[in-house]
């Protein structure tokens, strides 16, 4: 049987039917996320902690946020790494699946923000693979690519400590997805300005 006729046919999760017919409507919805995972290899790699934020009438809403640290005993045991991230974490703690799907609910068909955006969404893409859905239709934007057209640069990329120093934006001592995708945050609201957009 053809592909695409094995996908016609395929019988989704609930959440996932649910998540794909929120794309009958245009979203002005935006979400700012960030993962941390375990390397660089969707292959490969897990998705350590997702954090995430909302943007409203161009300011952080801080309320929209969801905060998630994986639980990957699993992969962590297997390749001999220690569990102190998932222990010390004050993040809610969830197994994969059940973060990945609240993930999806609260993204729904909003615009995705990061830095680096396409790995990120491939590490969510793999994960969504494992609990036989399909892969993220949200449009996605990508703060480096954005800083890079402002500027007319085609010759490198710009890490987020680099942007951040660029726009004067603090690090902080904790490293988190959540801290990420707040800075992340504040710079897209700087440069969406910059290149006009209105979502």
């Amino acid at each position: 049987m053809l592909d695409w006729l094995k996908n016609i046919n395929k019988d989704y999760p609930d959440f996932w039917k649910d998540y794909l017919a929120k794309f009958d409507a245009k979203s002005s919805d935006v979400i700012v996320f960030s993962t941390e995972t375990s390397g660089m290899n969707p292959n490969k790699d897990v998705i350590l902690s997702i954090g995430s934020f909302g943007i409203e009438d161009n300011s952080i809403a801080i309320g929209k946020s969801f905060e998630a640290a994986l639980l990957q005993y699993k992969y962590l045991h297997d390749n001999g790494l220690p569990n102190e991230f998932i222990v010390d974490s004050k993040m809610k703690k969830l197994v994969e699946p059940d973060a990945i799907q609240m993930f999806v609910d609260y993204i729904g068909n909003a615009i995705l923000i990061g830095h680096h955006i396409d790995f990120d969404v491939e590490m969510i893409n793999a994960a969504l693979e494992k609990i036989g859905c399909g892969r993220l239709k949200n449009q996605a934007l990508d703060i480096d690519v954005m800083y890079r057209k402002i500027n007319d640069i085609t010759d490198r990329q710009f890490s987020l400590d680099e942007l951040c120093t660029l726009y004067k934006i603090p690090k902080s001592d904790r490293n988190s997805s959540s801290e990420d995708a707040y800075r992340i945050a504040l710079l897209f609201l700087k440069l969406k300005n910059k290149l006009d957009l209105n979502f």
